[in-house]
């Protein structure tokens, strides 16, 4: 077995939940399943606490037997202490000083700073009245590292964690829990970053160096290496009753939201053990039939598999995308029509080579790379019938909708086109959006594209969740300030674009905005119904977390999704400062 050297442990902050000390903690280098059945009347001490022990013992009793160094008691301390030294030497030595897009003191300021958890606690005061049709929970994921970084750090790189305001009668309940990733939860007990950072770890000499000490953590039991890139810290889902955190290194983790609002972590989910090397973070649920679509990408070919889920959970083989054949994309989201499925081949690669052969990142952007856009009917065994659509210049993160036209024979797909996409990993605040309507022929390969609106700064767009993989009409899209923060959110119309226009390639489709006010910015908006399916498109509420920097003060505000100014409802005052995150979800009651 191997013990952790209590000395390397870093400090945490005085709001950050206490774990067991780590020379208590023990485990060897076998697969495990950190699973936490703690009630829901725990406070945030007894929780994390009861966390990290089911951790040391479920690790403990399955390594028993396993662990090379465990005839020789002192050997395990000296080699976690001498791995440790090692990591301390690459941050200290091999690291070059941070550029300002992986500088932690740029990257972590204001409202990006780290918090603690928060156990249910009651919102202070409600201005306005909450709708009816709220009543249930919503959801926002992001990333919020456990730890003060040790060199670089990479926004995306940060802990995954759930912030979740439970809505019951005009009542408003806040609570903020860490996912309880493998990751995390060995962390925790070892009081030291183990793993390297996706995003902002591996860099040349330092990147290599990083590898061969992780290897040889795993190795020496110090470390489970099976899923310790997974960060959740993406987004969430709700599918077959269940919620998922999601980050695309790594598989999903399940959570319950307990009748008094607060987060229980119940461990990984791998749809019965089918799901073995992660997902994507952004699936699409089809509401006609309750299926789920998704996708995994990794560096050996074939590069990105796509799979489907049925309503009941049971998840179907993989299809291999064997048409892809250089090197593999960066794939952060796609698109599903009632038809087909849209994969991007983005100007974004991933080449570990290049980390090692110079001093670069293995994810970096390929300017003589021209940009595709894979069609493939969306039950397809195979991907004989998938056709390839050069779309120049066209890089996209998030996609909003697509859809089936004439019949079947056109696929119609909008999203937020990244310009220039160099600036989509290291510099996020320089980064522009161009928000496009893509038609794609599936019979004659013909390929026409439309700008719908004049402003460059709309991202993150969603639509009426009944809505998708069919045709709709609206869109609401957050207004960067630059991104990754948001000072407002915009109403497309997206009816205004049908048609030639002549053939202008710009055809203005912003209906409706509302800007946050002086100092406040947020993220992803999310839009929630009012009634049932008779009821048109657009009404409903937009809601979304913001944060006025000027006063440090935390709000969610719920907006008239109707109104052309989109008037504010309610504000909610949140008890303490949620930071900027990622994506959101609102499920009702």
């Amino acid at each position: 077995m191997m013990l952790f050297s209590s000395s390397s442990a870093l400090s945490l902050p005085s709001d950050f939940p206490k774990f067991p000390s780590p020379s208590s903690y023990r485990h060897g280098n076998s697969r495990y399943n950190v699973r936490c059945s703690v009630s829901a009347g725990k406070t945030n001490l007894e929780l994390q606490n009861a966390v990290a022990a089911t951790a040391t013992a479920t690790a403990a009793a399955a390594t028993a037997t396993s662990d090379p160094l465990s005839r020789f008691p002192k050997l395990p301390a000296l080699a976690a202490y001498l791995c440790d030294a090692a990591d301390d030497f690459i941050d200290k030595y091999l690291d070059k000083p941070p550029k300002p897009s992986v500088d932690p003191r740029v990257v972590l300021a204001g409202n990006f700073a780290r918090v603690g958890e928060t156990p249910p606690t009651e919102c202070p005061r409600i201005e306005g009245a909450l709708p009816a049709c709220l009543n249930g929970v919503y959801i926002r994921n992001g990333p919020n590292p456990l730890f003060p970084p040790r060199g670089a750090h990479h926004l995306y790189d940060g802990d995954g964690m759930l912030h979740a305001l439970r809505i019951r009668d005009g009542s408003v309940t806040l609570c903020s829990r860490f996912v309880h990733t493998d990751k995390l939860s060995q962390e925790a007990v070892a009081g030291r970053p183990l793993f390297a950072k996706v995003f902002s770890g591996f860099y040349g000499v330092a990147g290599v160096a990083r590898g061969v000490l992780a290897v040889a953590r795993g190795a020496l039991g110090i470390v489970d290496n099976a899923y310790a890139s997974g960060l959740a810290n993406t987004s969430i889902l709700f599918f077959e009753s269940k919620f998922l955190a999601l980050g695309e290194s790594g598989m999903p983790y399940a959570f319950q939201i307990a009748s008094d609002g607060d987060i229980i972590n119940t461990g990984r989910h791998d749809f019965d053990g089918r799901l073995t090397l992660g997902m994507t973070a952004h699936p699409k649920i089809d509401p006609a039939t309750g299926e789920l679509f998704a996708f995994r990408y990794a560096f050996p070919p074939p590069f990105l598999n796509l799979f489907r889920v049925s309503p009941n959970g049971e998840k179907h083989p993989d299809v291999p995308v064997r048409s892809m054949r250089q090197r593999p994309a960066f794939i952060h989201d796609f698109a599903v029509t009632g038809a087909y499925t849209v994969v991007p081949d983005t100007q974004i690669v991933v080449d570990p080579m290049r980390m090692v052969a110079g001093d670069g990142s293995p994810i970096f952007c390929d300017a003589a790379k021209v940009p595709r856009l894979g069609v493939v009917p969306r039950y397809a065994n195979d991907d004989s019938d998938m056709r390839w659509f050069d779309v120049p210049g066209l890089n996209f993160v998030h996609a909003v909708n697509a859809w089936d036209e004439k019949g079947g024979d056109e696929v119609v797909l909008v999203v937020a086109n990244a310009l220039p996409v160099d600036y989509v990993l290291e510099e996020n605040h320089l980064l522009r959006f161009a928000v496009e309507m893509v038609r794609m022929n599936i019979k004659t390969g013909a390929v026409s594209r439309k700008c719908l609106s004049s402003n460059r700064c709309l991202e993150l767009g969603v639509v009426n969740p009944r809505y998708l993989t069919k045709k709709n009409r609206y869109a609401y899209m957050s207004i960067g300030a630059p991104f990754p923060k948001a000072c407002g959110v915009a109403k497309l119309d997206f009816s205004k674009a049908d048609g030639d226009h002549d053939g202008a390639e710009l055809v203005e489709c912003v209906v409706a905005s509302r800007v946050f006010g002086d100092n406040c910015f947020g993220g992803e908006v999310s839009f929630v119904p009012r009634g049932e399916m008779g009821e048109d498109e657009d009404d409903g509420y937009v809601v979304a977390l913001v944060h006025d920097e000027r006063a440090d003060l935390s709000k969610l505000l719920v907006m008239d999704a109707k109104s052309p100014t989109l008037e504010t409802v309610a504000a909610v005052e949140l008890p303490t400062r949620v930071p900027y995150g990622f994506h959101g979800l609102f499920v009702s009651d």
